[in-house]
């Protein structure tokens, strides 16, 4: 079935209670398509002290016609949360990343990352699925049907979200390499000069 003209959406929900989130999840992978819905990937992550962690997931290999801009979407978001940038969440990722997503593109009218970081506590899952929907109604019947806060997102603005995002890692890594080095070369020389210091005062007595 055609379902190039459906919107592209990041669905977001984040659950209270664990086990919960794994049902949701399992409900989708049985379920992951119908006439007017079709979930490409989604992936299940828990918040453990400041830093978010994957737990399961899974991915169709089914995608829209249009699907080329997001594929590997939810991958790549998960590797975000779980990596470096994943330790500052309940900060502001937009601020951090410097990206911006319009209020039509969410519910909240913020960042997916930053909607996350503000709803997402300690011990919170989140289920985050990429979705081709004609209408929210049909995923939202299924998630709503537990304890969850819901929120969608526009899934090309997402993807400029999370690229930028990577680019934020990058440069963050590239700056403690020089960081790393330039501590090692401190402490080379600190001791060199130590050493030097021990030979002056041989060689003077």
């Amino acid at each position: 079935m055609e379902k190039k003209d459906f919107e592209k959406n990041v669905v977001v929900a984040v659950f209270k209670v664990e086990s919960e989130g794994y049902q949701a999840l399992s409900e989708l992978r049985q379920a992951a398509s119908g006439d007017t819905y079709l979930v490409s990937a989604a992936a299940l992550v828990k918040k453990t002290g400041n830093a978010c962690f994957y737990l399961d997931g899974f991915d169709t290999g089914a995608h829209t016609a249009n699907d080329a801009a997001v594929g590997g979407l939810i991958g790549m978001t998960v590797g975000i949360l779980a990596g470096p940038l994943g330790v500052l969440l309940g900060g502001s990722y937009g601020a951090l990343i410097g990206a911006t997503v319009d209020a039509g593109d969410a519910v909240f009218g913020a960042s997916m990352l930053d909607q996350m970081a503000d709803k997402l506590d300690d011990g919170m899952v989140a289920l985050i699925a990429l979705a081709a929907e004609e209408t929210p109604a049909v995923l939202d019947a299924k998630l709503g049907a537990y304890d969850a806060v819901i929120a969608r997102f526009d899934a090309d603005a997402v993807a400029d979200e999370v690229d930028k995002a990577y680019e934020k890692q990058a440069e963050m890594a590239r700056l403690a390499k020089i960081e790393v080095r330039e501590k090692e070369k401190a402490e080379f020389e600190a001791q060199m000069e130590e050493n030097s210091e021990i030979l002056r005062k041989g060689f003077s007595k």
